[in-house]
Order: structure tokens, then C-alpha cells, then sequence
């Protein structure tokens, strides 16, 4: 593993270049799944001890040595053929690993059956390597609680510097492992703001397909309607050629192209209640310094394109949250037989109970989703259509429309809140960084079911203005 661009693939590099290197022997699985390993142990577990990963698999040289075995006997699984993959820990997998969801409660939870994206892993010869942090339960436990903290696994520090902020995302464990090269792909989940958000924070791309697009099948829930799993890569290209793979669909068929060119391209920007509010003030010059960088590359601004429901979307407050997640955990604890004896939300909120420790910040969501009667609120059904209809029929959907454009762009997670009520699609775009040196990025989204248009222009736009920047990292030299 001497050779000199094998570990700048490894840091730094895309799949297909891995694969390269795998097929053509100049680097073996086990050699990656290695070098993956001790670089946890240098910048995660010591060094920059970001703590991004809560537990690797100890599986992950055994399998590594089969998928080398397969590749020397002529099998090839496919582009995802030995490369290392990080789980969000509220994906349940068959290997021995715990399934937390971020909660001490249930941090002896060791499932029997992979989720349906794991075993599309696995078969697509993926090396699962571990299991990433999370804010815990997708960040609903307490509505003070910062991304980022979970019982089960304690803080996720950025790897770019600091600690993920409040509302940053739950995804964060994921989105902070890219960032830092503990693995060129890790899965994550996204309600409202999980994959987006963390992506543009660590200075990564992050795919959130539309809901439905990919199964949901052994993920712990918070809300069905709105829930999906995605990739966190380096790059769109990347993210694609995943998302097909646990979609099912043929990577090689349904490979996306960039759009070989953004001349005509049609780019919204909207602005009213989403680029423009107060929070994203300190980065608009480089907002408006990427709209005019696409607009030299032949796309088409259209600013504004506003969304009609803009201002009735952001002041939505809907019951949709805490009366799905009851009904939802409910049914997967009840499926998955009362992991650690929690059997309920309300046997989850009494454990809590009883160890206050592992709730520093208190269960105050928990407490409002327990209040509820799950489905059965007489809200529910009422709340979910208004959202749909501000968030899709009269928002996104709307503003496309009006305006002739084939996607919205914005400023880091401007987008979240009514791309997770439409179960929109959503590319987040590392952008270069601020003037104190924290990551920047885009979010383009489209309607929801418009994935290939939406993937396929962001390819396009990261070409223009995609610039990832790679943290500075501590490193623990024992571990090398």
C-alpha cells in the first residue's frame, strides 16, 4: 500500500477510482478496509477524536477477505465491490452490531435481520464497516438538545472544528465520517433537515431522494410519511451511482450523467421565507458569488421564484411530527419484539426515567409524542394534507411551474422544512467555505419524484461551483 495515489484515493478519491484500483490489484479490500480502520482509531477514537463513529464491525476483515476471494475468483458484484460503507445507527443490521437509534435504552439492541438496504449492500459486495452517531432518535428526544448527542454514543464533534449546533441534523455521524475520510460513502437518514443539513455543515454531498425511492424496511421510524434513507459521499457522482444500488435499479443503466451542459438550464432561487432570512445573512455574497458563477456557465437564474406558500409553509406547526412517531416507534418496538424491554415510547420515556444521565437535556418531544393518540389524533389527517398541499401542490411544485425551471436552489438548509413535508428530493453541494473558515454549500431540490432531472443538474452544478474542502485533522500516530 506504498503507492502514492492509492492513499490519495483512499483520502480523497471517488468509488470508481477505488474500484480501479481493487480490480487492477494495486490495492485489496482487506488493505482498504485496513487503512479505513486505523484512521478511525487515529482521528475518530484519539487524535481530533471527533467521535463520529460509535462502533465498527467486527466482521468487516472477514468480509473484506471474501470480497478479495470473489474478485480473484472472477466474481464481480458490481461498482460497490469491496468498498467500505459507515451505517447511521438507526439502521439495523445482522452482524452483531447494536442498533441505538442513539438511545441507551437500547444500546444492547442487537438485531436479527439486516434493513432492506443493508442486504442491498451486502449483495452489491459493500463492506460494512461500523456505525455512525447520531442525534438521538433523529433529534426527537428534546427540543434543546444540540445535533449531535445521543445517550448511546455521547457528542459528534465537526470535523471542520466545534461541535454540531442545534437543528444541524441528525446525520451528523455520517456526514462528519466523509468529511473526514473514515469512509468515501456512509448512509444516512433524513425526516426534515437530517442528510442536507449535516452535508452542508461538513463540507460533503448528501442525497435525499424522494420518500419511497428507497426502503425504509429495519430503519428505526420517526415520521413514515416523511422518512428516507440517502448516501453522504464526495461527491453527486457517487451519491447516483449508490442511491441506484439501494434502489435496485442497474447503476450501469440508470448512471447519471452531469448535464453536459448548464447552457438553458432553468435555476430558480427562491427567495421569500428560505435564502433570504436573517440566519443565512453572513453567507449570501457567497451564495450570490455561486448564482453568478451558474449563470456565466450558460444556466438560466430565474431569481426570484418564489414559492407561493412561502410564508404560511415557514410558520407551519403541525402535529404530523409528534403523533406519527408515536405510532411509528410503537409498531417497529412491538415488530422488533421489545428490544432491551422497551416495548413502547412509554416504556422508553420511563426508562429515561430512571436514568436521568442519558437524558441531559431532558424528553420533552418524547413527552409530546406520548401526549398524542398516534394516528388517531384528530389533527393528524388534516395536518398532513395542509402540509403536503404548502409544502408540494402550492410550494415547490408551484414555483417550478410558474417559473418554467427544472430545479430551486439555496443556501445550505434553507430548503429542509418544505422539502420534508413534500418528501422532495435534495442535493446539498459543498460550496468552498466562509470568512471564518466554516463549510458552505448549496441545497438544489425539485419536486418530489423528479430524482434523475434533479441528480443529473447537480452534477452539472457542482462541476461549476462544487469545492469540498477537507478539514484539518489531529492525528494519533499509535494508531498508525
Amino acid at each position: 500500500m506504498a503507492i502514492p495515489d492509492v492513499e490519495h484515493i483512499l483520502e480523497r478519491g471517488s468509488i470508481p477510482q477505488l474500484r480501479a484500483a481493487l480490480v487492477a490489484r494495486r490495492v485489496s479490500t482487506e488493505e482498504t478496509v485496513a487503512w479505513h480502520l486505523s484512521r478511525i482509531a487515529a482521528v475518530d477514537r484519539s487524535g481530533s477524536a471527533i467521535n463520529a463513529v460509535r462502533e465498527v464491525s467486527a466482521r468487516a476483515i472477514e468480509d473484506a477477505r471474501r470480497a478479495d476471494q470473489d474478485m480473484a475468483s472472477g466474481l464481480d458484484r458490481g461498482p460497490l465491490h469491496g468498498i467500505p460503507v459507515l451505517l447511521k445507527d438507526n439502521i439495523l443490521t445482522a452482524d452483531g452490531m447494536a442498533a441505538t437509534a442513539g438511545s441507551a435504552a437500547l444500546s444492547d439492541f442487537r438485531p436479527s435481520r439486516d434493513a432492506d438496504l443493508v442486504r442491498r449492500l451486502r449483495q452489491a459486495g459493500a463492506i460494512i464497516l461500523g456505525k455512525t452517531n447520531m442525534t438521538e432518535f433523529a433529534d426527537y428526544v428534546s427540543d434543546v438538545m444540540p445535533a449531535g448527542f445521543s445517550g448511546a454514543g455521547g457528542m459528534v464533534r465537526n470535523p471542520h472544528g466545534g461541535e454540531y449546533g442545534r437543528g444541524q441534523g441528525s446525520s451528523v455521524g455520517s456526514a462528519a465520517s466523509v468529511a473526514a475520510s473514515l469512509a468515501m460513502v456512509a448512509i444516512g437518514t433524513e425526516t426534515q433537515n437530517s442528510i442536507q443539513t449535516p452535508a452542508a455543515f461538513s463540507s460533503v454531498v448528501g442525497y435525499k431522494p424522494s420518500v419511497g425511492v428507497l426502503s425504509c424496511a429495519g430503519i428505526f421510524p420517526l415520521v413514515p410519511s416523511q422518512d428516507t434513507p440517502g448516501p453522504i459521499t464526495r461527491s453527486v457522482s457517487d451519491a447516483a451511482l449508490v442511491a441506484a444500488i439501494l434502489s435496485g435499479a442497474d447503476p450501469v443503466a440508470t448512471g447519471t450523467r452531469s448535464a453536459s451542459s448548464l447552457a438553458g438550464v432553468r435555476i430558480g432561487v427562491p427567495r421569500r421565507q428560505m435564502a433570504d432570512r436573517s440566519e443565512f445573512d453572513h453567507v449570501m455574497a457567497l451564495f450570490e458569488r455561486c448564482l453568478s458563477r451558474l449563470s456565466a456557465a450558460g444556466a438560466v437564474i430565474v431569481d426570484p421564484c418564489d414559492l407561493p406558500s412561502a410564508e404560511q409553509v415557514q410558520a407551519l406547526r403541525s402535529c404530523v411530527f409528534r403523533a406519527a412517531f408515536k405510532a411509528a416507534l410503537n409498531a417497529f418496538l412491538t415488530e422488533q419484539g421489545a428490544p432491551c424491554g422497551i416495548g413502547s415510547l412509554q416504556a422508553l420515556i420511563a426508562w429515561n426515567e430512571l436514568h436521568l444521565d442519558a437524558i441531559p437535556y431532558g424528553q420533552s418531544l418524547l413527552l409530546g409524542a406520548e401526549a398524542t393518540c398516534g394516528y388517531e389524533e384528530p389533527n393528524y389527517r388534516p395536518d398532513r394534507e395542509r402540509d403536503l398541499a404548502l409544502s408540494s401542490t402550492e410550494g415547490i411544485d408551484a414555483a417550478l411551474a410558474a417559473h418554467d425551471v427544472q430545479v430551486l436552489i439555496a443556501p445550505m438548509g434553507a430548503a429542509a422544512k418544505c422539502t420534508g413535508k413534500a418528501g422532495a428530493p435534495v442535493v446539498a453541494i459543498p460550496s468552498g467555505v466562509d470568512s471564518t473558515g466554516a463549510p458552505f454549500g448549496v441545497s438544489v431540490f425539485a419536486s418530489a419524484g423528479a430524482d434523475a432531472t434533479l441528480v443529473s443538474v447537480a452534477a452539472g452544478i457542482e462541476r461549476i461551483i462544487g469545492e469540498r474542502r477537507a478539514p484539518s485533522l489531529a492525528q494519533d500516530a499509535s494508531a498508525h
